[in-house]
């Protein structure tokens, strides 16, 4: 008799157990010689050398799945106990990833699918637009697909914090209570993606980071998936600093609406200078979202071309 232990890392207990334990129950009914005991996220198999190392095969499958899809159902356990393949829904070229409980994360529009297609080529990618054509989204999701291939060790989401009629100065709380409110659609973007456990845990240990811009500074960014948004709100000087953090292996995307200027001065948007500047450098691609990539309420869509008219 042998004893094996086998860490659950970064799951959701609840998801992966079921609720009272109705899913470690199937895992175990498939086991009938072996005693297996779960303690937090440790599982302890004791029996035959050849039962446990089974069940071990099989409990690494079941991570997998639930590591590439986000989701674990009673009918995915018993495929995979009698050795039966699994695959959800990859007949969609569109896909990016598995968001949470399994809810696939696609590129939607016409140029949603060029920026996934750019991120496959270049290592800096500007993707300007109009408010809700995914700019954001599918850039995020791009990153947490690389995260999860290992093409990147850390993902750091960073946005300028420039006031859009409120001073932060006078908004309550202490720094980070004043500078979340304009990082909020980035932690909704990743909380759509990534499954609660696991995100507190990225976020806990630095390998998802979300910071305003002016904490860039004197950094040197390797290994990393690095998204700034809104950065028609940064200076010449702000997204010059950005782009020359770019250190080996790394993923640049750099997002904004240049429509959406909030500087005292819309002249000086450091994203509309280096569009002009950075033009043609090969390794660079320039993704252009329309008000045709819009993809919140169809009236969003009315919305922005009437104003564009005005």
């Amino acid at each position: 008799m042998i004893e094996k232990l086998i860490y659950l890392e970064s799951v959701d207990l609840v998801e992966f157990m079921g609720v009272k334990n109705t899913k470690l129950d199937l895992i175990k009914a498939n086991f009938p010689k072996l005693k297996i005991v779960a303690r937090g996220n440790w599982l302890k198999a004791m029996g035959d050398a050849e039962e446990v190392a089974d069940f071990e095969e099989k409990i690494n499958q079941l991570l997998e799945h639930y590591e590439r899809y986000n989701v674990l159902k009673e009918d995915t356990i018993t495929d995979i106990m009698k050795g039966r393949t699994v695959v959800l829904q990859e007949s969609a070229d569109d896909i990016i990833l598995f968001g949470v409980n399994g809810r696939p994360i696609k590129a939607r529009t016409e140029n949603q699918r060029k920026l996934v297609d750019a991120y496959a080529n270049n290592d800096l990618m500007f993707a300007v637009g109009p408010a809700g054509s995914g700019k954001t989204y599918t850039a995020i999701a791009l990153a947490v697909k690389a995260l999860k291939s290992r093409v990147v060790r850390r993902i750091i989401l960073s946005r300028p914090a420039v006031e859009a009629g409120e001073k932060l100065g006078f908004l309550p709380g202490d720094m980070k209570e004043k500078i979340d409110p304009y990082l909020q659609p980035l932690y909704d973007a990743l909380q759509d993606m990534i499954p609660a456990v696991k995100l507190k845990e990225y976020m806990e240990n630095g390998t998802i980071q979300i910071a305003p811009l002016a904490y860039m500074r004197g950094r040197t960014l390797n290994n990393a998936f690095v998204i700034l948004d809104e950065a028609q709100n940064t200076t010449t000087n702000q997204l010059k600093m950005f782009l020359t953090r770019m250190g080996t292996s790394a993923k640049f995307v750099v997002t904004g609406d240049t429509t959406q200027i909030d500087l005292p001065n819309p002249l000086t948007s450091g994203l509309v200078q280096a569009m002009r500047i950075l033009k043609g450098i090969k390794g660079i691609e320039r993704v252009k979202f329309t008000v045709k990539d819009i993809v919140r309420h169809r009236l969003v869509q009315d919305i922005v071309e009437a104003y564009d008219k005005e």
